[in-house]
């Protein structure tokens, strides 16, 4: 066995010890230290996806000296190395840009515990992508949380406390919707292994024994990880926890911590309950229809928004909804339209926040109303938020439009859903036209009075570095889309056939 394959397992470990030796570091150390970690995780996994390429095979990593049913193991192949390798370069980003923030929102003393929270969130994301146990997968979605409500927290505002503890309530009940899934399958199958859960779930399935219990643990185990995940109507939790969390952690959160447990969902649909149970059980309408729901409900609450966080904390929602619509169309094209739109949002939805806070910096608030000529002010953060917005409406050459695309190319895959689908994709493309279009007609409409001091880019040049980062990202995955969808593609062939 190559040593390649070890680097999932040391990337989660070395995680783990980080965050408790960034706890005792001063602040600037934690701060170094938690940048490195994401940038060394980065390019470990940018080296395990070549690996999965060359090999062109998925591997079964066995935790320890004990086989299954007793021993742990991980699971991976092309499609979780690509995965982690951008989450890992998201993180950096958003640290990166998100620094100067960091230094006014967080009290002297408690910064280093930010980071702390940060290096969790990324052990959690490694384990929920890459794990091939479903009670580990519990383990670290709990982690997730915790560390998650830290993030959000950890900023002392009334509204981030409040945030945090709807956030929590949320959560919990997620988890342990997810945890009474579990419990269900195995009592009935006796495995908590995902291929060995695959087989006996197949079997039980076929032969009609426990059929009502093997559907409710479906229904238990979806529901839980979309309201963690925040499908609609779980996502009210979404305005307070992104909107007024510092512009670091509505990244990570937004972009980053949600997409996790939705991957792990799709893992858990692919090889635990099997496309082919899981579909026919009818789950799959229900988040059809949720998802088409929550992105015209998720639409029209950002349209109605004048708090610019607060709007795209909505878009947050909207987007979600498509990725959840996507899991209904079809197990094909609508899942592959699905985790490409997970890449799209998380490398697009971070740089909003960030930019929207530097823009707010210079403009004194984040009410539009005081956004007028703003952009000349901050050319680099007004350029950034532009070219997000119209990746999120769906711009040729954007991560947005190829998205889009794809989603319009699912809804052919199951004639039912045709029209719907367009629909929701029409309204919703007019909507978002409409609440980012009107932000960004504001920001390069000539100000009355003089323009003021313009910040220019030596005065921010962390947030530079991440928001040329982002952009370049976009811009490249939206022109070379068609080798990440083939990617991907050949990744879910891998997380189905692999049992």
């Amino acid at each position: 066995m190559e040593f390649t394959v070890n680097l999932p397992l040391f990337a989660a470990a070395l995680c783990l010890i980080c965050s408790a030796v960034s706890a005792v570091l001063p602040e600037k150390a934690a701060r170094r230290l938690c940048l490195a970690l994401c940038g060394l995780v980065a390019i470990a996994f940018g080296l395990l996806l070549a690996y999965g390429l060359s090999s062109d095979a998925a591997t079964t990593y066995r935790m320890g000296h004990y086989p299954h049913p007793w021993g742990n193991e991980l699971f991976f192949g092309t499609l979780e190395p690509l995965l982690l390798c951008v989450f890992a370069t998201v993180m950096l980003l958003c640290l990166l840009g998100g620094g100067s923030h960091l230094e006014n929102d967080l009290e002297q003393g408690k910064r280093r515990y930010y980071y702390v929270m940060c290096e969790l969130v990324l052990s959690s994301l490694i384990a929920l992508c890459c794990t091939n146990d479903v009670f580990t997968g519990y383990v670290f979605i709990e982690i997730s949380t915790v560390a998650s409500c830290g993030l959000l927290m950890i900023r002392q505002l009334g509204r981030t406390t409040l945030a945090s503890i709807r956030y929590l309530i949320f959560s919990l009940i997620g988890s342990g919707l997810f945890l009474l899934g579990l419990i269900l399958l195995y009592a009935v199958t006796g495995h908590l292994l995902m291929p060995d859960l695959s087989r006996a779930i197949g079997t039980l399935w076929e032969s009609g024994q426990y059929r009502s219990v093997l559907l409710t643990s479906i229904c238990l185990v979806t529901v839980g990880l979309a309201v963690k995940g925040g499908l609609f109507p779980f996502h009210f939790w979404m305005p307070d926890t992104y909107g007024y969390a510092t512009p670091a952690s509505g990244g990570i959160l937004s972009g980053l911590v949600s997409k996790g447990y939705i991957f792990f969902l799709l893992r858990v649909i692919f090889r635990v309950f099997g496309t082919e149970v899981f579909y026919k059980s009818g789950v799959s309408n229900v988040l059809f229809v949720l998802g088409a729901i929550g992105v015209i409900v998720g639409s029209v609450s950002a349209a109605r928004e004048t708090d610019v966080a607060r709007m795209i904390a909505y878009s947050s929602a909207s987007q979600i909804g498509y990725i959840f619509m996507g899991f209904g169309l079809s197990p094909q094209l609508g899942v592959l339209a699905s985790v490409f739109h997970i890449l799209t949002h998380a490398i697009t939805k971070p740089p909003l926040f960030l930019s929207a806070a530097q823009i707010a910096r210079i403009a004194g608030g984040r009410d539009r109303k005081l956004w007028l000529g703003a952009g000349h002010k901050n050319r680099l953060a007004g350029l950034t938020f532009t070219a997000c917005a119209l990746s999120m409406i769906g711009i040729p050459l954007t991560m947005g439009f190829v998205s889009k695309y794809r989603f319009g190319l699912a809804a052919f895959d199951n004639p039912k859903l045709i029209v719907p689908t367009l629909i929701v994709l029409a309204v919703s493309t007019i909507l978002n036209t409409w609440y980012f279009m009107r932000v960004v007609i504001r920001l390069y409409t000539p100000a009355s009075g003089p323009d003021g001091p313009r910040v220019r880019m030596r005065e921010q040049r962390p947030f530079a570095v991440a928001a040329i980062a982002f952009l370049c990202m976009n811009i490249g995955f939206g022109v070379a889309a068609k080798p990440v969808v083939t990617l991907i593609e050949h990744g879910l062939i891998l997380l189905k056939e692999a049992l």
